[in-house]
């Protein structure tokens, strides 16, 4: 916030020189003593200011001046509640100073009271419509409240008294970024620069909305520029970070993580983020050190939260892995996911004669690797709706546990209780060993694979039949998530060593993302999937299935089919960590990267297998 240090006329005949060393008044006189005390103020000795004003105190104590000075020292040394009480006095002295109520805000705002700073400010623009510092400090606790629409008009006032006001052009820009107008945003931040060329925080700010926009080049650019001005800026080291981790390079990331937690150890972001780095260089264990940091710094911090529980998952830490993955419901990618039921969420109690709506809430995959709970949900005595992804809902019908399949969108009947799908495990305290891992818990329409039986079989090939999977959904929706596809997904035609080996009959089940070259000898009958329950059919027809981690894999896992899960080096929490198979699918062997983005070796290790395979099943067929 803009403290204000508008003088009154008894300021503006005391005013002095801001330079120099502390000043003491050469007479007891209150106009003198004020005087030194003003001098020191605006040349930052507050101490030596402070004990000034209470001096001008202690010979008049209705100084108004001086009680509303003295209380901006004490905003400014971080005490709010002796600011509020210093500054009121004085207001109730003299009622019509708008510099008074204008302080008063701002440390109504410091102790976290917006709306009666905001009728501070407004109390001071009303005495003094043409108060740059009033406007300013309005838009920034509307700001605050997001009410944006209103900030914009405040800074956009502010500037009209004071063209030359960097801070409010800077403010502009951030309200106008929240409003999705990047251009516009940083077009403020450049006219905010153009006033005050050596302003850190409107260069770094400039790159946050470059980056926003796509050109993180530039957004680079900006925050070197703001590190050259202010060295010890965190947030700039912070910033540059983020694009590190977005361009793939986790090491640089959380060097930049480091350096602003150097600077500032109580960053709790810059915890969370290097933690998100660490897992990525695979040091999971000092990433749940710095996710656990966080928290400590802010224990409401639903991101770090719910890292942590991806994390202490990954390790197989379930117990404590369960409880804290709910905090995924309060993070921004989730909380708009949040269904509001009137019916309370089912914790695992016995509900005899009662309806439970389980309900998908991530992608394919999740739902097809946990809908396996539906059985044991329907021991507890419920009866079980399950709400999934409408192109799973013909593949469901026929799980075991689940009396009703609807799809997502479709009204449910009535229910009593509900439970998201990922936190069925919680409910039902599943450990590592109690997961519910039968080697297949999903079936293929028994007539779909028939005919699809018959069909390779006129194929006459004596191979194994193999399918392949190399990409997953891009999610462009999330840079995150599509960080993630990006590392987990394989460019077709590194597959090539695969399909050298002829004796083998592959089939593709990709059904997006980049095609294969049209020379690679595979049998591409996707175009005919119209949903889940169609590519299951074709898959028991086949004996492996190679693939990266999508939702395919997860369907012929539970369709019971050996699976080869080609896994990035970052590998998803549900496969655990040093390990090559999973508790979860008993037909599933784990190939990771040995080093970050290392397909390489992987397709290596499974071309060898492949062939002892290929070898295997000629001589199982002679």
């Amino acid at each position: 916030m803009a403290i204000s240090t508008t003088l009154n006329r008894e300021q503006r005949r005391a005013r002095g020189s801001r330079g120099g060393p502390a000043l003491r008044p050469a007479a007891s006189s209150p106009d003198a003593v004020f005087a030194a005390a003003l001098r020191n103020h605006q040349a930052g000795r507050l101490t030596e200011a402070e004990a000034l004003y209470r001096q001008v105190l202690a010979i008049d104590r209705r100084h108004a001046d001086s009680l509303h000075l003295l209380g901006v020292v004490a905003h400014q040394q971080e005490r709010p509640d002796l600011a509020v009480t210093l500054i009121g006095k004085a207001i109730a002295i003299r009622a019509n100073e708008a510099s008074y109520h204008s302080n008063l805000g701002n440390a109504l705002w410091k102790q976290g009271r917006l709306a009666a700073a905001e009728t501070s400010y407004r109390r001071a623009l009303k005495l003094k419509s043409d108060y740059p510092k009033a406007h300013f400090n309005l838009g920034t606790v509307l700001w605050k409240q997001r009410r944006l629409d209103e900030a914009e008009v405040c800074y956009r006032d502010a500037i009209v008294l004071q063209p030359n006001y960097p801070e409010a052009y800077d403010n502009l820009g951030g309200v106008l970024k929240d409003l999705g107008r990047l251009d516009d945003a940083m077009e403020c931040y450049r006219a905010a620069i153009q006033v005050r060329p050596n302003y850190p925080d409107a260069h770094n700010n400039l790159g946050t909305a470059l980056l926003a926009h796509g050109r993180p080049d530039e957004a680079i650019a900006c925050y070197i520029a703001a590190l050259k001005l202010r060295p010890d800026y965190p947030e700039a080291h912070y910033n540059l970070g983020i694009v590190s981790s977005e361009r793939g390079q986790p090491a640089t990331a959380a060097a930049h993580y480091r350096a602003a937690l150097a600077l500032r150890p109580d960053y709790a972001d810059a915890h969370l983020n290097l933690g998100v780095a660490l897992k990525e260089l695979g040091q999971l264990d000092e990433a749940v050190t710095h996710y656990r940091a966080a928290i400590a710094i802010e224990p409401d911090h639903p991101e770090a939260h719910s890292n942590l529980g991806i994390a202490l998952l990954a390790q197989g830490d379930l117990t404590e892995g369960w409880g804290e993955h709910e905090w995924r419901w309060r993070t921004p990618r989730m909380i708009d996911a949040v269904r509001g039921f009137s019916r309370p969420q089912w914790r695992g109690e016995a509900a005899a004669g009662k309806t439970l709506l389980i309900h998908a809430e991530q992608g394919f995959g999740d739902t097809l690797q946990f809908c396996r709970y539906a059985r044991l949900a329907k021991e507890r005595g419920s009866r079980v709706v399950l709400e999934v992804q409408k192109p799973l809902v013909r593949l469901l019908r026929g799980l075991e546990g689940a009396d009703l399949v609807i799809g997502r969108g479709e009204p449910p009947p009535p229910f009593d209780l509900h439970c998201p799908m990922l936190s069925l495990p919680l409910a039902l305290n599943t450990t590592l060993a109690t997961i519910p891992g039968a080697m297949s818990y999903l079936n293929a329409d028994p007539a779909q694979a028939a005919r699809w039986r018959a069909r390779l079989a006129a194929m006459r090939h004596e191979g194994p039949r193999i399918g392949l999977v190399w990409a997953g959904s891009r999610r462009d929706h999330s840079r995150d998530l599509a960080a993630v596809d990006k590392r987990r997904s394989i460019a077709p035609d590194r597959l090539a060593p695969l399909l050298d080996l002829s004796a083998a009959q592959f089939f593709s089940l990709q059904k997006d993302g980049p095609p294969a070259p049209a020379d690679f000898p595979m049998i591409d009958v996707m175009d005919e999937m119209d949903d889940f329950a169609d590519t299951a059919a074709l898959i028991v027809n086949l004996d492996l299935v190679i693939a990266v981690d999508t939702a395919v894999a997860h369907l012929a896992a539970a369709l019971g089919k050996p699976v080869w899960l080609l896994d990035r080096f970052d590998g998803c929490w549900r496969w655990l960590t040093n390990r090559a198979d999973s508790p979860w699918y008993p037909g599933v062997r784990l190939y990771r990267q040995p080093r970050p983005g290392d397909w390489d070796s992987v397709l290596a290790r499974v071309t060898c297998d492949l062939r002892k395979l290929v070898a295997v099943f000629t001589v199982a067929t002679l």
